[in-house]
């Protein structure tokens, strides 16, 4: 099959590709440059301490958890080499959290959330005072169909307004801490207080009274239905049909979904206030929709005023879960790349005349050869740049020393499978082939070696990247990404190179630049057999 090989196909395909690499990656008013990691470009430190109730002491299995849940939302950010640790242990342990590149606010917040969603009935609302038209409201929505999609959240009441479900009077219902009638704390809570809107622990067990995340409803809430570990996976998008903002979408899991279609049978039977379950987070009611039928599909959506990192930023606290303890933000300070620069520029003196020697070795031994070396390295190393830039903008990519360090020993192999190619070239040659005959043979000997060493390469990269953590991580994902690009190269543009080259009258004449001389080689005569 190897006189089927079109050359010129595969230089058009990989060609093309460049270009859509190069446009993708120079997209107007997009980052233009890779994103660069903690060690080279600085960056954030978050200092963190636990918040326990008085007379509560922090457990070392609290503490592990929390730290495995916070790297797990950090992670989400991207592959950006953070770093999460512990520093010191009891309830005087402070979590340090590293991230690379400027961090928004949003970022340091979701690093302290708890994160407890609970679903709760609604037992009172309370529309309070006017809000002004302006003031931003938030609806969340259950769905499985369209034909049991909720009604929103009622409106505010030009006057107060107060409805109270029957369970709130007879009997009365103490509040958690027993210090007095839930009733009348309902009455007295002022929705305008902040530390209500701030978000507190929410024991799912216990009654709660609570306020709309914007102050505008005050709500009564009876023990939660479902909980947050009852969410199998949230994602944020945008609606389907394409009317609305961002929103998150929830699938429960299977225990989940049946004690939702057993909350929604029931509320969907009552009414108002009472058919309205309120989806809480952190103590916050989010919001409150009206059931009007039970939901079956074991899936909901919390929509509203959000915007896209507000959506992303609940989807990912949802979906990696809730912190064992509560935290708070001790220290945020920035970090300066300055002894980074220092030992990139130095590796990258080091790298870069270890690179001329590679070059000279190939030009001076492999001759015409290893121009089309030198040249497939250029293109490795334009298409591993292209794909940087794509995948800091793209999932958060952050390029650090040891990633440099993943990328020096991947274009490493990628000179190996040249050198393999063209070592089973002259191996042709040797044995009497000539050069058309031998670049076809050679290649098919070569490549399945070259797969063999990149499937190595592959293995020991993904064992490196699931199994570790911080900086080796960095280090496994840029070796494993190069070689994909080094398989790009050698098949599509390499090898499209050197057949086209071994076309020409001057690469067949034995000339000794070639790098293919059969008097080079030891062969004193050629033959057209093809053993």
């Amino acid at each position: 099959m190897a006189q089927h090989y079109r050359p010129g196909r595969s230089l058009l395909i990989f060609t093309v590709g460049i270009i859509g690499l190069l446009v993708w990656s120079f997209l107007p008013g997009e980052r233009h440059t890779p994103k660069l990691g903690l060690d080279l470009r600085g960056g954030t430190q978050v200092i963190l301490s636990p918040s326990l109730p008085a007379g509560e002491t922090l457990t070392q299995d609290q503490l592990n958890q929390t730290v495995s849940i916070i790297r797990q939302r950090v992670d989400g950010f991207g592959v950006a080499e953070s770093e999460v640790t512990i520093q010191g242990s009891g309830n005087g342990a402070k979590i340090i959290v590293t991230i690379p590149g400027e961090t928004s606010r949003t970022v340091v917040d979701q690093l302290k959330t708890t994160a407890q969603l609970n679903f709760r009935p609604v037992l009172a609302i309370d529309l309070g005072s006017p809000q002004p038209t302006s003031a931003p409201s938030t609806s969340a929505s259950p769905s499985s169909s369209s034909s049991a999609a909720p009604s929103a959240t009622p409106e505010p009441s030009p006057t107060p307004k107060v409805s109270v479900a029957p369970e709130l009077l007879v009997p009365p219902i103490q509040s958690p801490d027993g210090s007095g009638d839930f009733a009348d704390r309902f009455a007295a809570l002022d929705c305008a207080d902040s530390e209500i809107l701030s978000g507190s622990t929410d024991d799912p067990a216990q009654y709660l009274i609570s306020c709309e995340e914007n102050g505008s409803v005050k709500y009564a809430l009876a023990p939660a239905d479902l909980v947050g570990t009852d969410i199998e996976s949230a994602t944020a998008g945008l609606p389907q049909q394409g009317a609305g903002g961002w929103q998150v979408d929830l699938l429960m899991t299977t225990s989940g979904a049946k004690k939702f279609a057993d909350s929604t049978t029931k509320l969907s039977a009552l009414e108002s206030p009472n058919d309205q379950f309120a989806i809480v987070l952190d103590g916050v009611v989010i919001s409150a929709p009206s059931v009007n039928e039970a939901i079956l599909g074991g899936s909901a959506i919390i929509s509203g005023s959000f915007t896209a990192d507000e959506a992303r930023a609940l989807a990912q606290v949802l979906k990696y879960g809730a912190l064992p303890i509560g935290l708070e933000v001790d220290e945020v300070q920035q970090i300066s790349p300055t002894l980074g620069n220092d030992q990139l520029q130095a590796g990258l003196i080091a790298g870069g005349f270890g690179l001329l020697l590679v070059i000279v070795y190939l030009l001076v031994y492999y001759r015409a050869l290893g121009v089309i070396a030198v040249v497939s390295l250029i293109a490795a190393a334009l298409m591993t740049y292209l794909v940087f830039i794509i995948l800091g903008r793209g999932i958060g990519f952050t390029l650090t020393l040891s990633g440099v360090a993943g990328a020096i020993v991947a274009i490493g192999i990628t000179a190996d499978s040249f050198i393999i190619y063209f070592e089973r070239i002259r191996d042709e040659i040797r044995e009497g082939k000539r050069l058309r005959v031998a670049i076809d043979q050679g290649w098919i000997r070569a490549r399945r070696t070259i797969l063999a060493a990149d499937f190595v390469s592959l293995l020991s990269a993904g064992i490196l990247y699931y199994l570790s953590v911080g900086s080796v991580r960095g280090f496994a994902f840029t070796l494993g990404l190069i070689t994909f690009v080094d398989i790009a190269v050698a098949f599509m543009f390499t090898r499209a190179l050197v057949t086209r080259l071994g076309n020409t009258k001057w690469m067949n004449s034995g000339s000794a630049w070639s790098g293919v001389s059969p008097t080079r080689l030891g062969v004193t005569t050629t033959t057209s057999e093809v053993n």
